[in-house]
């Protein structure tokens, strides 16, 4: 189900747009709630931590912290909601818990066809987040029912590392933007 979102393959030649992320369209203080498919082999588990580590701590300035959480890194939680609500719902609950209206959902899977990532992506479009993926090839359900993706045309070992650098990226350019949106992010939620 594609919200109207602009899908462009990535290529060796592209380079970054100078559209501000959607991030900087939040009120008050940014959110960003970063979730990651739990694949048997654990793979992106390391790239949520980074993502939400470089936001509420930093990636090159001191700056004031920005909200982020990792969904899969609570193990708690992921082993109580995968028990009582099936392991195709432990990130959606989460964001049914954490989101806010104006946050900022991130998905990161190499198929894009995670259930769990589809899942939290709808609560996402039904809370009022905005919800980005970073996919393999296109298409792939996961790219088509969020806001917008970046969608990698390569193996999904390439993928994911270039996954990697795109979320190093999006947090210097969130960084960039947003230098001082953060003030008072420790009143938070």
């Amino acid at each position: 189900m594609s919200r109207g979102a602009t899908r462009v393959p990535v290529t060796p030649s592209m380079t970054l747009s100078a559209r501000p992320p959607v991030a900087y369209a939040t009120t008050g203080t940014p959110h960003a709630i970063a979730s990651s498919g739990v694949n048997p082999n654990g793979s992106y588990q390391g790239a949520q931590a980074t993502t939400s580590a470089e936001l509420v701590g930093k990636l090159r300035d001191d700056r004031p912290a920005y909200s982020a959480i990792a969904l899969n890194a609570e193990t708690s939680s992921l082993t109580a909601i995968g028990n009582d609500f099936g392991f195709e719902r432990v990130f959606a609950r989460q964001v049914e818990a954490h989101g806010r209206p104006g946050d900022v959902l991130i998905l990161l899977s190499t198929s894009g066809r995670s259930k769990n990532l589809m899942a939290a992506a709808e609560v996402a479009r039904e809370r009022g987040l905005t919800s980005w993926a970073m996919t393999g090839p296109l298409p792939n359900p996961l790219g088509m029912c969020c806001d917008d993706v970046l969608a990698v045309p390569a193996d999904p070992q390439t993928a994911q590392e270039l996954h990697l650098v795109a979320v190093h990226v999006l947090c210097e350019q969130v960084e960039a933007a947003l230098p001082a949106a953060g003030a008072g992010a420790g009143a938070g939620r």
